[in-house]
């Protein structure tokens, strides 16, 4: 458990140093909620489905949070390439407790910036439903972070190329995003897009977060802590194997 601690708090200390960087995440997030909120609430009024702000709120955190998380990966290969990681993984100290201490540094750090991204909604206008129901959201934008941060540690541990990681990661990011329903309502999907988002592991976080947020869900909240609860737990063994194979 100290092994885990250390890699965690090195990591928060890393991103703290970094006052640029959690200025600047923050920007795509606002501008989402600006233009977006703002530019097609209207036409979602008129379309019947109510305030956009209120729906568009809990996809803005979660794809705030997925980001961060992703992105994490890239330090793996920093470090690879700068001999950091070297030092890390010849101290005595198991592969797999670096990998949790990491996913745990950089889950913390996506999971920060989405309570920031929170804060922002509600002053633009977002408004939960019932505050009793915040502790359950805060679940599922934990495990939205335990499961991308994983699944970017996991790509990041097979690339030694810096340059590829942000391609392939922005690859992988914009479908995931957009084909969530962070961005429109999930009901009354032509056919190929809905069996598209059921098998999106981001759907089921937005999904998770907007119906504690709402009281409104497209799936069950029990179905969607279930799935994505089983994919931490399934991607978080595959990136450690992964991670435990890093040849430096």
């Amino acid at each position: 458990m100290g092994a885990i601690f250390i890699m965690w708090l090195r990591q928060l200390k890393r991103y703290s140093r970094s006052k640029s960087r959690m200025i600047g995440v923050l920007g795509q997030p606002i501008l989402f909620l600006v233009a977006l909120g703002f530019g097609l609430g209207p036409i979602f009024e008129r379309a019947g489905e109510g305030d956009f702000i209120q729906f568009l709120g809990p996809g803005i955190i979660a794809m705030t949070i997925l980001f961060n998380a992703m992105f994490n990966g890239m330090e793996v290969i920093w470090d690879r390439q700068f001999g950091f990681l070297k030092e890390t993984l010849v101290a005595p100290v198991s592969r797999l407790k670096i990998m949790i201490g990491r996913t745990f540094g950089g889950a913390t750090v996506a999971l920060t910036q989405g309570i920031i991204v929170f804060f922002i909604t509600l002053i633009v206008g977002f408004r939960p439903f019932s505050l009793a129901y915040l502790p359950l959201a805060l679940v599922f934008m934990i495990l939205i972070a335990l499961l991308f941060t994983s699944l970017g540690i996991a790509i990041a541990s097979q690339l030694e190329d810096m340059q590829s990681f942000p391609l392939i990661i922005n690859f992988l990011i914009m479908p995931l995003f957009f084909l969530s329903g962070a961005l429109f309502p999930l009901k009354s999907l032509p056919k190929i897009l809905e069996v598209v988002t059921s098998f999106n592991p981001l759907t089921y976080g937005v999904d998770g977060i907007r119906g504690a947020f709402s009281g409104v869900s497209h799936f069950s909240l029990i179905l969607n802590f279930g799935v994505m609860f089983l994919l931490v737990l399934i991607v978080g063994a595959i990136g450690s194997y992964l991670f435990t194979k890093v040849e430096v």
